[in-house]
């Protein structure tokens, strides 16, 4: 092979690989001194001329000429009578400088030296990908799927790197086929054994947060700021806003008219119910927000402790709980309180628990066979016999049981 073939090789490498002149000349003027080195002992007399654009490489040897027979080392130095044959006004000490021909070194040199440079380029493409994905941690990359796998999804972005998205990073009722569009935030990216691995995610709260930058101008502009976003991916997700300009609405301009500007980001994330929130520093005017739509009589704050307890009428209780707990687990999330929730009864008043309010005692499959025969509140089944229960919502009996004890329990 031709050296400046292989010159030509690199710099279409170069040209495919989108690295600069500088760079691709350094690497290859540094492959061809390791390889002098190893055959001449030393590099530092040597000058390598190189011209990606052209593909030629030229080699320059400088030595010092001495009298015949002092030659010590045929490499830094040169007999005057060798030196004369190469141009007769050569005197001692002074340098002479020849073209060494990297051919005549022989074909393995040769095949040495593309190993070593193929290996040099390829260590350079992958530090320059990480560095690329290190300095966009949080932003938000699209790609296009490229291998489906159980724990797993290989994407590969616009220029064909592969980035991944691993099954905890997934909303869970994703679902992706090949080929399929994805939209995802940087997550992780680190060098494992010498390869860069960049991991994506769609659970994150920064994902939520560049999704309401894209879709939000006044967010993406600086008018409103995001104060902070908690989430249970899929199910729901609270978002404290806040606007500087008393002339913007920041839970009006992240809705938008009709829901126009969230109903996109609600689709991205598999209908996710999306809460924004306007923040404020009163605590207890913040947590009344974040428990919304309940509607709270009283709230007491520890702010020593950070607990609050919220008092709401019984009907509204489970409206706070949310289905699961998800909205008072994310309430609490926001706002930095451990918050209890207490039924405020009216004197007069029947105590009765919605049945919500046991979603952390009772599988929400059986609260939902509950209701669908009328049964909203504890004493709602409790005055309903057993037998009856079991026949109506062909829940096994020992399941009633069950019910049943927590249920009484309450009222205990």
């Amino acid at each position: 092979m031709e050296i400046n073939n292989l010159i030509d090789s690199f710099a279409e490498f170069k040209e495919q690989k989108n690295i600069d002149r500088a760079t691709m000349m350094r690497v290859i003027e540094e492959v061809f001194r390791n390889i002098l080195a190893k055959r001449f002992g030393t590099d530092e007399n040597f000058d390598i001329i190189i011209n990606i654009d052209k593909g030629d490489l030229e080699i320059w040897r400088n030595r010092v000429v001495v009298e015949d027979g002092d030659v010590q080392d045929t490499n830094l130095e040169i007999s005057i009578s060798d030196a004369k044959a190469i141009d007769k006004d050569y005197e001692i000490d002074e340098e002479v400088t020849d073209e060494v021909k990297f051919k005549d070194f022989g074909r393995r040199a040769i095949l040495t030296l593309r190993q070593n440079l193929t290996s040099k380029i390829l260590e350079l493409e992958k530090e320059k990908l990480y560095e690329k994905y290190k300095n966009r941690i949080g932003e938000i990359v699209t790609g296009e799927v490229y291998q489906v796998w159980k724990k797993e999804i290989l994407i590969l972005d616009d220029e064909g790197n592969e980035l991944a998205l691993p099954k905890q990073e997934q909303i869970p009722n994703d679902f992706f086929h090949k080929g399929d569009n994805l939209r995802a935030v940087i997550n992780t990216v680190e060098m494992k054994n010498g390869s860069p691995s960049i991991t994506l995610s769609r659970t994150a709260p920064a994902f939520l947060e560049r999704l309401f930058e894209l879709e939000v101008p006044e967010i993406y502009d600086g008018l409103i700021t995001i104060k902070k976003i908690v989430r249970i991916p899929g199910e729901r997700a609270k978002v404290a806003v806040e606007s500087y300009d008393e002339r913007i609405d920041p839970v009006g301009a992240c809705v938008g008219m009709k829901g126009s500007r969230i109903h996109g980001i609600v689709r991205e994330l598999r209908n996710e119910n999306i809460d924004v929130i306007n923040y404020s520093n009163n605590s207890q005017l913040f947590i009344q927000r974040t428990l919304s739509p309940a509607v709270i009589n009283d709230i007491k704050v520890n702010e020593a402790e950070k607990k609050a307890e919220v008092y709401l009428a019984p009907e509204e209780v489970s409206k706070a709980i949310g289905r699961n707990g998800a909205n008072i687990k994310l309430a609490g999330q926001l706002t930095g309180y451990d918050i209890e929730v207490f039924r405020d009864i009216q004197e007069g008043e029947e105590e009765d628990v919605d049945l919500m309010e046991f979603s952390d005692e009772i599988e929400g499959w059986i609260i939902d066979a509950l209701k669908g025969i009328g049964c909203d509140t504890a004493k709602d089944v409790l005055n309903i016999p057993k037998d009856e229960l079991v026949r109506r919502t062909d829940l096994e009996e020992e399941t009633i049981d069950d019910v049943v004890n927590i249920l009484k329990a309450e009222f205990e």
